[in-house]
């Protein structure tokens, strides 16, 4: 096994993925949970307002994210009093752009009464919870360690990664993101944001690739604790694009939604 987090820091925004970042399609480049959850480290350190929140990030992944030296760079474009524009820019060693980011702080609502929080599906210690284990060894081509399953522990309530369609999970990180750091629940969050296509895959693994350019990430209200339950599905035309929604939520409720873009081919 790889050290003891997803990521060391270096200084200076540079930091080394280990192989806890590995994503299933290509063992030598990462998950996209895996930057995901480390530019939401970054921009949530970012020049903070106690009165802002993260209200939404949106990620382009322009290029595969290599294991290795990465740096970071982030700049508030916009500093309002009521909302902040941030970017962020995720390279390789030679300085080549690999995950464009933007993301908008929002001043928190001035509510008085508070509607309905929808309940969240059975947390992880209630009730007999598939391990992702088994099913793990039925995707093609994977290589161990991975960020799903390894770096975050993965439980079903429903489906599972060799069962097409819809699929709900709780997803809790076994290591730190960031060597030294204890993660925070908003990087929770976006550790678990980027797997809506791959737990609820409408098509078979053993026939299919279905790797995502995108991702945006909305947040309704900052979650609470370890673990993170996703409520997925991919929708996919003849002809057309696939597109991966989950529903987010912690053990109190909804906390907000992700939504990829798909690109569905034959292997």
């Amino acid at each position: 096994m790889p050290g003891t987090a997803v990521f060391e820091h270096r200084g200076d925004g540079v930091y080394v993925a280990s192989e806890y970042a590995r994503g299933p399609w290509d063992p030598r480049a990462q998950h996209g949970g895996a930057p995901a959850a480390l530019i939401v480290r970054v921009l949530e350190q970012l020049d903070p307002d106690p009165d802002l929140q993260l209200a939404r990030v949106t990620y382009e992944l322009v290029r595969p994210v290599p294991l290795g030296e990465l740096h970071l760079e982030t700049s508030v474009l916009r500093r309002g009093r009521r909302v902040h524009l941030l970017e962020a820019t995720l390279a390789d060693a030679a300085g080549k752009p690999l995950v464009l980011a933007r993301a908008l702080r929002v001043a928190r609502a001035e509510v008085t009464r508070l509607p309905v929080e929808d309940h969240p599906p059975p947390p992880p210690d209630a009730g007999e919870l598939a391990d992702d284990q088994e099913a793990r060894a039925t995707i093609p081509g994977v290589v161990r360690p991975m960020f799903g399953g390894d770096a975050l522990e993965i439980r079903f309530v429903r489906g599972s990664f060799a069962e097409p369609g819809p699929a709900t999970a709780w997803f809790r990180l076994r290591v730190p993101l960031v060597a030294g750091e204890a993660p925070s629940p908003l990087v929770r969050l976006a550790a678990a944001a980027d797997f809506p296509n791959g737990i609820g895959a409408s098509v078979p693994w053993s026939q299919f690739t279905f790797l995502n350019p995108d991702l945006t990430l909305t947040i309704e209200r900052e979650p609470e604790g370890e673990w993170v339950c996703l409520d997925a599905a991919m929708r996919v035309h003849a002809g057309g694009v696939g597109v991966a929604e989950a529903t987010l939520y912690d053990r109190s409720g909804r906390v907000g939604r992700a939504v990829q873009s798909v690109l569905v081919q034959r292997r």
